[in-house]
């Protein structure tokens, strides 16, 4: 594992069920990849191999217009560690679980 990659999508409707179509579609493409990834309430976070995840990034706008998305913004946080030293998702949060 060299990199860990957050990604937000905000679907802009005001209907709040097609929003969540597409963030759904989205979830179930990321979780169809078998990288280790994270749901939380602003953004999902994967981590794995750079070259993989990047992949999945590029494709997850191809993923919001296949739900049905017509207009949404994708943002995302990108942190690569060449040397396999960074932290994990389990390192950062699992101490904060309940």
């Amino acid at each position: 594992m060299n990199a860990s990659i957050a990604v937000q999508v905000l679907p802009m409707y005001p209907d709040q069920k097609k929003v969540l179509e597409v963030v759904d579609a989205v979830i179930a493409y990321i979780q169809s990849t078998g990288v280790n990834y994270e749901v939380s309430a602003f953004e999902t976070t994967m981590e794995g191999d750079y070259d993989q995840l990047m992949a999945i990034l590029k494709q997850i706008p191809v993923v919001t217009a296949k739900a049905g998305g017509t207009s949404q913004m994708v943002y995302a946080k990108i942190n690569y560690f060449p040397e396999d030293t960074g932290l994990t998702i389990a390192d950062k949060v699992d101490k904060f679980k309940h």
